[in-house]
Parts: structure tokens; C-alpha cells; sequence
């Protein structure tokens, strides 16, 4: 189930990909109430240091480069207070409403495992928001992804204790006013618990987790599209036979090449140009499917490993280690392993567009295409066809190329020489909701092209799935005949990709799914 009325229990350590897609889609969360004792063990510890002579880092003492600074205990709630709103120096566009509802949900997971040691009540308030519909502002921009996400968690913290400004359906207000909305008082923290709130890697991680489902729907989708493509061009399902997959080895591989031949089954097109035909080999964009799809289902899977192992951890500093009392600082804040996760989703998204600007390319040229018209238009030269939908796909290719570029090896020292290496998994993490935006638009242009091609090639038909998804779109858009305004039809095939429509509609007509999951029970 998913949407607003839906509740799922989380259970720090053992939450699935699963999960978190429900929060995505609007879900709200409470924690597993087998972690409280554990929680409240932290919290105490943390309390009793607080009192103590001994200097403990956020709790007693000032913050980073001002550790040093001893604070009384009569000024807790102020130093706590003083963090949060020093450090809400977001700036840019909003954070998405799902995505900033996955941070928060994170938190709570994080919190949860009871090694941070915040109260029950800093937990249960985030819980409330969620369940009522309270989305802090937070602006896209400001982290570097070290000391935790800062900024961005701050502007969550803020609302927590009515400061900053929340989204309520749909309204931007202050965030004392959202809270009273909601019948919910703002929170005064206690020692540790604003460091607590804002250490850590969620916004990353929450960011970097929608880009990965995205990212998985989107690579399903290029395997029908490029399904497509294959009879359009009237190309071999050779290359898709599983022997030359086994004998390589790779599991993404070897579930493209199965997907792909599942798809083509009972294709006439295919049966058409079994004798005669005088190619020997098709271009790479249409013969290695496999290998270049296959490579990105498996980057994705590792990066689903890291990043629901991180979902599942503990990313604060100091931490709390309630079986022997200690407070131990670390740097469990670095978000080096989501970087490198959103840097390997980004690669992978740049290469599905790739081979399918190709395909694309191909289709459309007279030299390539096997007998087609140019540009797909049954009246060339009076008419233009396809050929600037093909420019468009290669301009949106080219953006994400440029956008590829890994962010992890960037690094720029902050606070004063204390945080001098830096991850920039929010850079990694947020440029790919852009990058799946331009892959949408890409294999929603290959849909066009490949549909249009398949529809000149009659009377031989399509294989019964790959018909499927070409009448849904025919619902939607009309074959090209003159020229028309398409900018609709981009976008009208574009919303058939992004809505995870293509994989459905041709699953639907075949005996078993085949179209390759995305592991969704990895955990720490």
C-alpha cells in the first residue's frame, strides 16, 4: 500500500528498499517500539554527561572548530536552539515534499537505532509531522555532505521547534504556525539533540534513493524501448540468445539479453527477414543491449547495497554506545559511500540515454534504418519527420554526459581547516533528478521513433508485447504522417515512460514478468 492513510512500522537495521518507496509515495512512519528501551538507555547516558565535568563534544562543549568552548548545563537548550537556526543557510529551489519526507523518515530510522541519544519526544516529533502532513522548506542547496548534511537537516530541525517554514498542503507558513495546525507544540531540545538532528547523511541518502528507483524504472523501460527499436530496424535477436550471457557471466547482463528476448517473442517482423537478409551485424547500439543495459541493472544493484545499508545506519556524531556507557566521536557523517552510489546511478543514467540517442540516430537515417523512409516521414523533404526529436535526444544526452562527471572526487575544506575533506553526495545525489528527467525525454522519443518505424514495416507486425505498448500509445499519440506540432507528443511519450507504464502494459501480455528487479532487502 502506499499514499497518506498508509503506516508502516520501521525496524531500524532491516528496513527495505520496499519501504522507503512507500515514504516516496507518501506513507509516514513510526518506529518499531522494541527499539524505545534502547533509545531512552542512550538518551539518559547523554543526560548524565551533560552534568559532568568532562568535556563531551555538542554536549557540554561548542561545536566543530569551537570544541574547545566549555558550555554550562543551564545553557544546553540555548547551544542546542543556537545550532539549529545558525546552521539553516539553505539556498535555492525546494527540496521536493517526497524527498524532504524521506529525510525525515530516515532520520527517524537513524535516531531509532538508539545510539544518538535524543528523547523519545524528538523522535515521536517526527513521527507527528510525518503522519500529518507537516513538510519542512528545505532548500536544495548548502551541503557538502560531510559534517552531515548541515544546512539542509537544520531547515527539517527548524520546524521541529518552530522555527524556519513547513509546506501544509500545499501552503508555505511559518513553522510555529504549522505545528499549531497541527495540534503539535514546538520541541525544546535537550543536550545532543540538535547535533543529533543534523549530523548525518539523509538528505543525501533520501535524494539519492529516489534518484535509484528512478533511475531502475527508467532502465526497464529502455529494454522496451530498445525492444522497439530492434524491429523497427529490423535487427537480430541473435545477439539476446542466453548462451552468449552465460558464457560472460554478468547477472544484469544475462537479465537484459532475457528481458529483451521475452519481448521479441512472436515477432513476424523478426520472422520476415530471417532469409535474405544481407546484414551480417547490427550496429552496437542494438546488438549490445545487454551488455550496456546489463551493466547498468548491476550498477544500480550495488548501489541499492550501499545506500540501503545506509539507510539502515547510524550517522551522527558523538555516538552513544549503550553497552558500555561510552560517548565515542567518529565520522560516521562522511557520506563517501552515498557519493559514490549517486556517482555510479548517475553513470548509469547517462549511458541508457546514450545507446538510446543512438538507436534513435539510427532509425531515423536512411543509410542505417533498412529501407525506411528519412526521418520516418512518409513525404520526405516536404515534411521534416523525427529529425529535430532526434536533435532534441541528443541535446538531452549531451546534458547528462556533462552531468555524469563524478562529484566524488571534489572536495573543498570548511570550517576553518576543521572538515577538510568533503564528500559532495548532495551534489552527487541531487543533479539526478534531472538527469532522469532527460532519460524520460530520451526513451520517450525512442518510443515515438521505434512505434512509427514498426507501423511502416506493416504488414508485418510486432511481437504481441511490444504491440501492447505501441496501441497504448496510439491511445495517445497518432502515427506521424505531415508534419505536426510535437512538442505534445514528447511529452505525452514522456509521461507513458515516466509513469513506469512501458514495462507494465508489455508484461501484461506475456506469461511471467520479465523484466529484472531491483534487490529491495538489503539492509545493515
Amino acid at each position: 500500500m502506499s499514499g497518506a492513510a498508509t503506516q508502516i512500522v520501521v525496524t531500524p537495521g532491516r528496513v527495505s528498499l520496499g519501504d522507503l518507496a512507500q515514504v516516496l509515495a507518501g506513507a509516514s512512519v513510526v518506529l518499531d517500539p522494541s527499539f524505545w528501551p534502547t533509545v531512552d538507555a542512550a538518551s539518559a547516558i547523554v543526560a548524565a554527561a551533560a552534568q559532568a565535568p568532562a568535556p563531551a563534544y555538542g554536549i557540554n562543549t561548542g561545536f566543530g572548530k569551537l570544541a574547545s568552548k566549555r558550555i554550562s548545563p543551564d545553557q544546553t537548550a540555548t547551544l542546542q536552539h543556537n545550532l539549529i537556526v545558525s546552521h539553516c543557510c539553505g539556498v535555492g529551489s525546494p527540496t521536493p515534499e517526497s524527498v524532504v519526507r524521506l529525510m525525515m523518515a530516515l532520520k527517524i530510522i537513524s535516531l531509532g537505532r538508539g545510539a544518538s541519544g535524543v528523547r523519545r519526544e524528538v523522535i515521536a516529533q517526527l513521527e507527528a509531522m510525518l503522519a500529518r502532513g507537516i513538510c519542512p522548506l528545505v532548500p536544495q542547496q548548502g551541503s557538502v555532505g560531510a559534517s552531515g548534511d548541515l544546512a539542509p537537516l537544520a531547515h527539517m530541525a527548524a520546524v521541529m521547534i518552530g522555527e524556519g517554514q513547513a509546506l501544509v498542503g500545499g501552503t508555505t507558513m511559518p513553522g510555529r504556525e504549522a505545528l499549531a495546525r497541527a495540534a503539535l507544540a514546538p520541541l525544546t531540545l535537550g543536550p545532543k539533540e540538535g547535533l543529533a538532528l543534523i549530523n548525518g547523511t539523509q538528505f543525501s541518502t533520501a535524494y539519492a534513493i529516489s534518484g535509484l528507483l528512478r533511475a531502475h524504472g527508467l532502465a526497464c523501460a529502455s529494454l522496451v524501448t530498445g525492444a522497439l527499436s530492434v524491429d523497427a530496424a529490423m535487427a537480430s535477436t541473435v545477439p539476446f540468445r542466453s548462451e552468449i550471457h552465460a558464457l560472460r557471466g554478468h547477472p544484469g547482463q544475462i537479465a537484459a539479453g532475457a528481458t529483451l528476448t521475452a519481448l521479441l517473442d512472436g515477432s513476424d517482423i523478426r520472422q520476415s527477414h530471417l532469409e535474405g537478409d544481407e546484414r551480417v551485424q547490427d550496429p552496437y547500439c542494438l546488438r549490445c543491449q545487454p551488455q550496456v543495459a546489463g551493466a547498468a541493472l548491476d550498477v544500480l544493484a550495488q548501489a541499492a547495497r550501499t545506500l540501503m545499508i545506509e539507510a539502515n545506519s547510524v550517522t551522527d556524531n558523538p555516538l552513544v554506545l549503550v553497552e558500555t556507557g561510552e560517548i565515542v566521536s567518529g565520522g560516521n557523517f562522511h557520506a563517501e559511500p552515498v557519493a559514490f552510489a549517486a556517482d555510479g546511478i548517475a553513470l548509469a543514467l547517462s549511458e541508457i540515454g546514450a545507446i538510446s540517442e543512438r538507436r534513435i540516430a539510427t532509425l531515423v537515417d536512411p543509410a542505417l534504418n533498412f529501407g525506411l523512409p528519412p526521418f520516418l516521414t512518409p513525404d520526405p523533404g516536404l515534411n521534416s519527420g523525427f529529425m529535430i526529436a532526434e536533435v532534441t535526444a541528443a541535446a538531452l544526452y549531451a546534458e547528462n554526459k556533462q552531468r555524469a562527471a563524478p562529484c566524488s572526487i571534489d572536495s573543498t575544506p570548511t570550517s576553518a581547516n576543521q572538515e577538510d575533506h568533503v564528500s559532495m553526495a548532495a551534489h552527487a545525489a541531487r543533479r539526478l533528478s534531472d538527469m532522469a528527467d532527460n532519460l524520460a525525454s530520451i526513451l520517450g522519443i525512442e518510443l515515438l521513433v521505434a512505434a512509427q518505424g514498426i507501423t511502416l514495416r506493416l504488414p508485418h507486425l510486432t511481437s504481441p508485447a511490444l504491440g501492447a505498448v505501441i496501441a497504448a500509445l496510439r491511445e495517445e499519440v497518432p502515427a506521424l504522417g505531415p508534419d505536426r506540432y510535437m512538442a505534445d507528443d514528447l511529452a505525452k511519450a514522456k509521461a507513458m515512460v515516466e509513469a513506469d507504464a512501458l514495462p507494465r502494459i508489455a508484461s501484461a501480455s506475456l506469461a511471467k514478468d520479465p523484466f529484472p528487479l531491483l534487490a529491495s532487502e538489503v539492509t545493515s
